[in-house]
């Protein structure tokens, strides 16, 4: 929640992280475990959403989801932070990631009742190559034809996904494009202050703005759940969101961006799995196609940007 809910950073998005000596051979192996650990909390966490948008409003939703993350992430970071977490360098642009994530949550928890959660997830992975694009007039950065050209077929890709098809609900469509744009700024944004503020601080500041933001709006709304399953799915999904970024940002401490990205993909599988099992929905050949290209395109603008970086100030 990533965006929307599912958000895997891309290597674009840790630019502005301060160089670092490369990683010893066990910390890149850690690294890959920490990744496939995260990836594997968001299919869990966008299963549960689904479940839940049946019968609860999309503010209760947003709010249990950004309410357990602080919970969970305070409980993790304050030991070691004290007050000092809530100390950000650049409050502002803080506020704008958090309410761009906020934004792309809402969107994205509209959306996932009325669409396949496998179909959800594949254009939740077009903000990279809307990342690529608005770094141009957001941060400045040049864009080689390469990457434009990556950019353009990814989007052909997403287009294949969401072709005219009798079952697959426009509005939502709609909906999750929304969500991936909001993710794709909090991305940006999150590069404009990194360079500022450590990880903690964004995850906790991303979650505390969420849950003051919906909980002006809950008591409104809120419907107290009858089950023990639905309790069990509000905890869960602070759970799966908060820790998933949490194994997200860990990964990324210990290997390079441009060996553990890629496995960001691998939610894809587990998300078509639970999207089968639970709901009985299986993407078509089609759709194959658009997320093989989205894949490849993915990857390939993420090798660009970590060429960039390595051959600045050349354009890629």
């Amino acid at each position: 929640m990533t965006a929307r809910m599912t958000a895997v950073p891309s290597s674009s998005s840790l630019a502005a992280a301060p160089a670092r000596a490369a990683p010893l051979r066990g910390s890149v192996v850690r690294g890959i475990l920490l990744m496939c650990l995260g990836v594997s909390m968001f299919p869990l966490l966008n299963a549960s959403v689904k479940l839940l948008t049946a019968n609860y409003p999309i503010a209760e939703i947003v709010w249990a989801r950004f309410t357990g993350h602080f919970i969970w992430m305070l409980l993790v970071f304050f030991p070691s932070h004290g007050w000092r977490l809530f100390a950000a360098r650049r409050p502002f642009v803080q506020l704008a990631r958090s309410f761009l994530l906020l934004g792309s949550t809402a969107f994205f928890v509209s959306a996932i009742g009325h669409i396949p959660l496998a179909t959800a997830s594949a254009i939740g992975f077009t903000s990279p190559f809307l990342v690529t694009a608005l770094s141009v007039p957001i941060l400045g950065e040049p864009v080689g034809p390469r990457r434009w050209t990556a950019v353009i077929i990814g989007f052909l890709g997403a287009l294949i996904v969401v072709r005219p098809q009798p079952t697959l609900d426009g509005g939502a469509v709609l909906l999750l494009l929304c969500s991936a744009v909001c993710y794709a700024l909090y991305q940006v944004m999150t590069r404009k202050g990194g360079a500022h503020d450590n990880a903690a601080t964004a995850i906790v500041y991303a979650a505390l703005v969420g849950m003051l933001a919906t909980s002006a709006v809950v008591p409104a709304v809120a419907i107290l759940p009858e089950r023990p399953l639905d309790w069990a799915l509000f905890a869960a999904i602070g759970l799966f969101g908060g820790f998933g970024h949490y194994f997200l940002v860990r990964a990324f401490q210990n290997a390079p961006a441009a060996v553990i990205s890629p496995i960001g993909y691998v939610e894809l599988v587990g998300t078509t799995i639970l999207g089968y099992v639970l709901f009985g929905n299986f993407p078509d050949g089609w759709t194959w196609v658009g997320v093989a290209i989205i894949i490849a395109c993915g990857v390939y603008v993420g090798y660009r940007e970590r060429k960039r970086r390595e051959s600045r100030p050349q354009m890629t």
